[in-house]
């Protein structure tokens, strides 16, 4: 079987890890955009810690969680967004005004919406996080 979306599949390895009450988990294979991803996340507390580890198998990902994930995902199609239309999206994928964070593909790096609007930059949508 074949995997489409690396992204999508961790965060959903993540949040049913989280529902089941686990506190770690393995994330195979591994690329460079999760490994940023789980940076973002790590500094707003959703993840403890993440080590990425190489073995004959290929590369995977340790988690250990913190239990603050109620809800995390991709966002599909990866939209275009402006410094003026974040709001519309925050609106969109998370339940309440400054709860959870949006993570964007900037020139600047992957960062959250609070962080892109500090910048005064835009970017493409990547994932939601509450």
């Amino acid at each position: 079987m074949t995997l489409n979306d690396q992204l999508a599949n961790a965060l959903s390895i993540i949040l049913n890890s989280e529902l089941t009450g686990k506190k770690e988990c393995l994330i195979r294979p591994s690329s460079r955009l999760l490994l940023e991803v789980f940076k973002v996340m790590k500094e707003h507390g959703y993840l403890r810690e993440f080590r990425k580890s190489d073995d004959s198998k290929g590369s995977s990902v340790h988690l250990q969680m913190t239990g603050a994930i109620n809800k995390c995902g991709v966002i599909k199609p990866r939209y275009n967004v402006k410094i003026g239309g974040i709001e519309k999206f925050e609106k969109r994928y998370l339940p309440a005004k400054d709860v959870g964070m949006l993570v964007i593909s900037t020139p600047f790096g992957i960062m959250t919406h609070y962080d892109a609007k500090q910048k005064n930059t835009g970017g493409k949508l990547i994932a939601y996080c509450y």
